[in-house]
């Protein structure tokens, strides 16, 4: 209910997933592991940033970088949202090979884009 406001979408969910498990990120990261453009990235962090959700801090070890990361009063929310996917997710994904959990991840985008499209 906290997030319901922000009108979050599947993408988001990926974006989040991967801020929330992995800790701060770079906008180029982030893209990379989303296979998107970096500029696709900066618009939904963009957005999300506007919201209060995400906030861009300066990494403590290259003052150059800027890392992405939940902002502290969503947090919980966040996290409550996602449930246990972390747990979830490592359960199914853990024990597969490096090729099966590529199958499993692109079968899970195609599902993300055609549900999108329509």
């Amino acid at each position: 209910d906290a997030l319901r406001s922000f009108d979050l979408a599947p993408r988001h969910l990926s974006l989040l997933t991967y801020v929330l498990f992995d800790g701060p990120l770079t906008v180029n990261e982030l893209a990379r592991r989303l296979e998107v453009a970096p500029t696709t990235v900066s618009l939904m962090i963009g957005d999300l940033s506007r919201q209060g959700v995400l906030e861009r801090r300066t990494d403590d070890n290259d003052r150059r970088r800027t890392l992405v990361a939940i902002a502290d009063a969503h947090r919980k929310a966040v996290a409550d949202w996602l449930g246990g996917a972390d747990r979830g997710w490592r359960a199914a994904l853990g024990p597969l090979t490096a090729e099966q959990r590529a199958l499993v991840i692109a079968t899970l985008r195609a599902y993300e884009e055609a549900v999108s499209a329509g």
